[in-house]
Parts: structure tokens; C-alpha cells; sequence
């Protein structure tokens, strides 16, 4: 079982990497676009995360603080991207606020992960 849990953190990983990955890879070229490959890390970040939130058997306890605080930031990044992503379809551009705070959302949620 601990073995399928380590699968399912390294596809929770994967997801946040291909989030911010994809991200700084349009802010570096200085444009505001959201890509399928965000939306896809997103996704994958999700569903990763809500299967590491089930109780697996494990001896101590989880913190479902943290885990309710870092799902609420995964849907307001989803909810952006979502935004954006509808915005970006009608008039081929997005508010570069909008794009920044995917960015930071994503950021911080990693921030919760690995300091709370």
C-alpha cells in the first residue's frame, strides 16, 4: 500500500511541476497565456491530491487543515485558469493580474505543502 501511496506523490508532483513549469515558461517569454498544459497540471495536481487525502491505513494522522486550506487554493487556480482560459478563447488575451496570480496561488499552495 505504501508503494501506491509513493506513485500517487509523484504523480501529485508531476502535476504541480507541469503547473508551474508551463507557467514560468510563458511568464519568461513575457506572455500572458494560459496553456493546456497548466490546465492538464492542474488536473493532475487535483486528483492526486484528493486520492492522497484518503485515508490510507497510515499510522499517524493527517492534517486536514492543511488539506482543506491547499484544496480551496487548487480550486481558485482552477477557477482562474478556467477564467482565463475563456477570456483568452473570446479576445486572444488575458489580464496579466490574472496570470501573475496563477503563478503566486501555485507558489504558495507548494509553500503550505512543504512548510505547514
Amino acid at each position: 500500500m505504501e508503494t501506491v501511496r509513493g506513485i500517487i506523490v509523484l504523480l501529485h508532483l508531476v502535476g504541480f511541476a507541469l503547473l508551474l513549469g508551463s507557467w514560468a515558461v510563458e511568464a519568461f517569454k513575457r506572455r500572458a497565456r494560459i496553456t493546456a498544459m497548466m490546465q492538464w497540471g492542474m488536473t493532475t495536481a487535483l486528483v492526486t491530491g484528493l486520492a492522497l487525502a484518503a485515508p490510507w491505513g497510515l499510522e499517524h494522522e493527517l492534517n486536514y487543515m492543511k488539506i482543506g486550506i491547499k484544496l480551496v487554493v487548487l480550486l481558485v487556480i482552477a477557477a482562474l485558469l478556467g477564467v482565463g482560459g475563456a477570456r483568452q478563447r473570446r479576445t486572444v488575451s488575458i489580464p496579466v493580474t490574472l496570470f501573475w496570480s496563477v503563478g503566486v496561488l501555485t507558489i504558495v499552495n507548494a509553500a503550505i505543502a512543504v512548510l505547514v
